[in-house]
């Protein structure tokens, strides 16, 4: 299912969940007007303020839900992402001519990796952890060192990274 129609789906049950608290929050200060024997004297339940801030809370956590319902809207579908992707690399491979890279001094998983992304050019991390097998951590240090030493970048791209030859 694409991102925009989870979104939609996540709007649509938020303005229920909506609806469902404003009918939750009348029928309970009904049943608090007709049992609480402080609102029959004229003075006021104590039992209001906790509706109040029970209804409050609930909207608050619907407030988020549909905050993440809009950002799935919005947001750019992987695949568009993936081909935005393809076309930096293809420009930036027509910019730079090839130049010979010494990884003689890279550990084993720092070349399995730096071959990978040799070969993609372009590889979101989380291919990466899945290609290799590597625990995230794993991978974040692994490419920190290549990082460190100038052979890829990292990009963020919404939720994740893509990490890129370096120029």
């Amino acid at each position: 299912m694409e991102n925009k129609n989870v979104g939609y789906l996540i709007m649509g049950i938020s303005i229920l969940i909506i609806f469902i608290i404003f009918l939750f929050n009348n029928a309970m200060k009904e049943i608090v007007t007709q049992g609480c024997p402080a609102a029959h004297l004229g003075i006021y339940c104590p039992a209001y303020r906790t509706i109040t801030q029970q209804t409050y809370l609930s909207l608050s956590i619907v407030g988020l839900l549909i905050t993440v319902g809009l950002v799935l809207i919005f947001s750019k579908p992987q695949k568009e992402i993936q081909k935005e992707i393809i076309v930096q690399t293809k420009t930036i491979e027509k910019k730079l001519p090839k130049k010979k890279i010494d990884t003689s001094d890279l550990k084993p998983e720092e070349k399995q990796v730096f071959e990978m992304i040799q070969n993609n050019k372009a590889i979101f991390q989380a291919d990466l952890i899945e290609k290799t097998e590597f625990g995230k951590a794993k991978m974040t240090r692994i490419i920190d060192r290549l990082e460190g030493k100038s052979f890829v970048e990292r990009k963020r791209r919404g939720m994740t990274n893509v990490v890129v030859l370096k120029e």
